[in-house]
């Protein structure tokens, strides 16, 4: 066995600390070495299915502990895991299970209907007993009691994370199981976490920074207290009555904590476990520091800037969040990063460039996608104006990230903008592409269609889409056709129609999207 890969982090935690709780939701609470349990029963019935070594299973399911058991069960064999966000519709499903060649989807009762619906003809197994001939986890847990071996490659692949690329479609990331190792080690240490800690499970677990909260809890046999966020109240009971001392967020959940309309003012001192805060996933306001100090009086919080194509690049350590909270921080370690004009040359201070990452925790490329790999993964070569590669022994690989960032006097980094055209929405990226493609195919009516994002504080980017046609539509039935094809964050907030709309005066093919922000944020 790897001494790089998940399964390990289990294993050695059920040993030495059997029955610390491992899990916990709601009323639920599983020992590490129940949960040790329940992952072998679910891995031996996958590796059962005798599926090839290396075939993706996909988990369409709500957040509980069956879930995460489900996945470190498909961590626990040869095959890769693929997260399917709820909130994924299911042709978008569809195209993630044709783009990646899912042969088994670990689902629920609820996703049921949406996986027959796309007629998939691979192995289906549920969570809740369901009928239909449907194996399920409660099936699973009453006959499947013998023996479960396996042997992981820390090389190996282990997830493939879908978000958006270059092209606007859905392009799948793969991640090693040294990556995963590798992600929770890093954050361990800066961080400091501990045995002791109760990290809470908010993020759902469809991207890495989700993820990791569960790879860090069983790295430092910590507790992960799962929780779906609904209302204001029932998120800071969470807080209370599982004691959380790390509290990993996005900025979208800080709005969500402190909405005017529905936060109720709670006594701070039944905060005051929590010792340290993260947020990832876009740009935090100062709004957003502020409350969370007031309430949180006694933590920590370290904004981070993390990648697509690797695990993170950046932190800000929180003695600087006051001090200069517009900035990404800087390298966490085992990474260079580096600015870089056009002409590959670094950049001074203050010059916008791009950001190059070097080092640890990058990943291994996209999935069927070399074009979109080849974008991003670059050779170390690019960096020969900026470091010395005499004497290298062999080719390295480096991202060129796509975002556009400075270095002040201090070497503190200052994010600036993203070279593609995608959107940043309450932590997903979204592609314009997608929208406008659906829009295409279901509104023949429209002549033009330009989606873009806006600045928005209180979830980064509002979806804006801009139309024409020969005649105004009504903005509830383009909401309500777009509602059946999209998940419910990449439906358009905002929908303006024109007569006509600019073009870029060098591509008259091209939809002039820089115009019409500028003519969208005077009004």
């Amino acid at each position: 066995m790897s001494i790089n890969c998940i399964r390990i982090l289990l294993e050695n935690a059920a040993q030495s600390h059997p029955e610390k709780i491992a899990l916990t939701h709601k009323e639920n609470h599983l020992s590490y070495v129940d949960l040790l349990a329940r992952v072998n029963q679910v891995a031996l019935y996958l590796q059962e299915l005798d599926l090839p070594k290396g075939a993706r299973v996909g988990i369409y399911s709500n957040k509980d502990t069956s879930q995460v058991i489900a996945i470190l069960a498909i961590l626990s064999t040869d095959y890769i895991l693929v997260p399917l966000t709820r909130l994924l519709k299911p042709e978008q499903v569809q195209y993630i299970i044709d783009d990646c060649g899912i042969q088994c989807i670990i689902t629920d009762k609820l996703k049921l209907e949406s996986i027959e619906e796309i007629n998939f003809d691979g192995h289906i197994v549920s969570i809740e007993n369901a009928g239909k001939d449907i194996p399920s986890f409660e099936e699973i847990f009453k006959y499947y009691n013998k023996p479960f071996h396996c042997d992981i490659n820390g090389h190996e692949n282990a997830v493939i994370t879908y978000s958006f690329g270059l092209t606007g479609t859905p392009k799948g990331i793969v991640i090693s199981h040294r990556n995963l190792i590798d992600s929770a080690r890093v954050v361990t240490q800066y961080l400091d976490l501990n045995e002791n800690d109760v990290i809470s499970g908010l993020l759902i677990f469809n991207l890495d920074y989700g993820l990791n909260q569960i790879f860090c809890a069983l790295m430092n046999r910590a507790t992960l207290a799962l929780h779906r966020f609904i209302l204001p109240e029932d998120f800071f009971n969470h807080l209370i009555n599982d004691n959380v001392t790390v509290l990993p967020l996005m900025p979208v959940n800080i709005s969500q904590m402190f909405d005017e309309d529905l936060y109720a003012h709670t006594n701070i001192e039944l905060f005051d476990n929590v010792r340290t805060i993260t947020s990832s996933g876009g740009n935090v306001t100062t709004k957003m520091i502020d409350d969370c100090q007031k309430t949180f009086r006694n933590a920590s919080f370290y904004s981070m800037h993390g990648l697509t194509e690797a695990f993170r690049s950046t932190y800000l350590d929180p003695a600087q969040i006051k001090i200069r909270p517009d900035s990404i921080g800087k390298a966490i370690p085992d990474v260079e990063l580096y600015v870089l004009d056009e002409n590959g040359k670094e950049c001074a201070t203050r010059e916008v460039g791009e950001l190059i990452h070097r080092g640890s925790y990058i990943y291994r490329g996209f999935w069927n996608a070399p074009e979109d790999t080849a974008e991003r993964f670059k050779s170390v070569q690019i960096l020969e104006n900026v470091v010395d590669l005499e004497g290298q022994l062999a080719d390295e690989t480096v991202v060129a990230t796509g975002d556009y960032v400075y270095k002040d006097e201090e070497g503190y980094f200052y994010f600036v903008s993203r070279r593609d055209d995608m959107i940043k929405t309450s932590g997903f990226r979204v592609s314009p592409f997608e929208i406008e493609s659906v829009v295409s195919t279901h509104f023949p009516q429209i002549q033009q269609c330009a989606v873009f994002g806006m600045d928005n504080p209180q979830i980064e980017e509002e979806i804006v889409m801009v139309y024409s046609a020969p005649s105004e539509l009504s903005e509830k039935e383009i909401t309500f056709e777009l509602k059946k094809h999209l998940a419910s964050y990449m439906v358009p907030s905002r929908i303006v129609y024109r007569k006509s709309l600019p073009l870029v005066q060098s591509d008259e093919n091209q939809i002039n999207k820089d115009e019409l922000k500028r003519d969208l944020s005077r009004h």
